[in-house]
């Protein structure tokens, strides 16, 4: 290997520019790796000099993947998670104990099942306990200790000092194919049980334009507002990466308005040991973006 791919390949280069593909935001960027901005920005320029393209397009206003970004994004998340396989292969079996792992049940039907399965083949002392639950209730345990990491969604926003920001995902109106929403009745919607993120910001986009709705169905999970969308009873807030595959994003011609964002986001407790979760959080954020077959809250 050459000088120039020795650099191209670089873990810290691909991880800082990973986490700017993440979060779009080189501020946050650098918030989340612990660095300062100029330091963050200064690294992507190296990795964009050494491939000699453009990575990111940026403007005063915003930051957004190029083409060849949105390639090198794909080639960045295939090397670190080989470096960690190779990290954890030499070094992973002097790592040992229980790790507390609680996930959202959107989350927990993505590719987050294989990267765990994956975690146990390289740190087989680490005995992992899995919570599947919802945002609130995973950062009560967080804060009172019942769990070591939580893989949750909330409001997009300023990132919680115990968190790491895994993605920053944009929240759509879904339905199944062929739902009909009138602009001139109310809309109906299926909820998840207060409190619940999603609900607060459908509703609350709803009521700022002045849009009628109605609540037709209430649920506890995930599986609740699949079944009562598929059945047709409404339509339903899904963070666009945890869309369903046979959901649909409901076209312009609702005139819905836009609901905002949500970040996927990584809760550390602060009384948990550090290398195991050290060690998971590589893992999961390694894995990039997750893809659900079913889901979303």
């Amino acid at each position: 290997m050459n000088e120039q791919a020795a650099r191209l390949y670089d873990p810290e280069l691909l991880r800082t520019f990973l986490a700017v593909a993440q979060s779009l935001s080189f501020t946050q960027a650098a918030q989340r790796l612990g660095l300062r901005q100029p330091t963050v920005s200064q690294q992507v320029r190296k990795l964009e000099d050494t491939v000699g393209r453009p990575l990111f397009i940026r403007d005063t206003r915003s930051v957004q993947l190029t083409a060849d970004g949105d390639a090198m994004a794909g080639f960045a998340r295939t090397i670190l998670a080989a470096h960690e396989q190779a990290v954890g292969y030499f070094t992973g079996s002097g790592l040992a104990g229980r790790l507390r792992l609680g996930v959202t049940d959107d989350i927990a039907l993505t590719q987050v099942p294989r990267i765990l399965r994956d975690f146990r083949q390289l740190y087989p002392r680490i005995d992992l306990e899995l919570t599947v639950s919802q945002s609130a209730a995973l950062q009560r345990r967080i804060e009172s200790g019942h769990l070591d990491l939580a893989f949750v969604k909330n409001p997009a926003g300023p990132l919680d000092p115990r968190g790491r920001l895994v993605r920053r995902d944009r929240l759509v109106w879904a339905s199944v194919a062929g739902t009909v929403v009138e602009p001139d009745r109310p809309v109906p919607l299926v909820v998840y049980q207060a409190p619940s993120a999603s609900r607060s910001l459908a509703v609350h986009a709803l009521e700022k334009i002045g849009r009628s709705y109605r609540i037709t169905c209430t649920v506890r999970g995930v599986n609740g507002v699949l079944a009562a969308v598929r059945a047709g009873l409404g339509i339903a807030v899904v963070a666009r990466s945890l869309f369903p595959g046979d959901f649909v994003e409901l076209p312009k011609v609702a005139d819905l308005p836009p609901i905002g964002d949500m970040d996927l986001v990584l809760l550390r407790s602060s009384r948990a040991a550090s290398e195991p979760v050290e060690a998971l959080t590589a893992a999961i954020l390694a894995s990039g973006r997750p893809i659900s077959v079913d889901g979303g809250r």
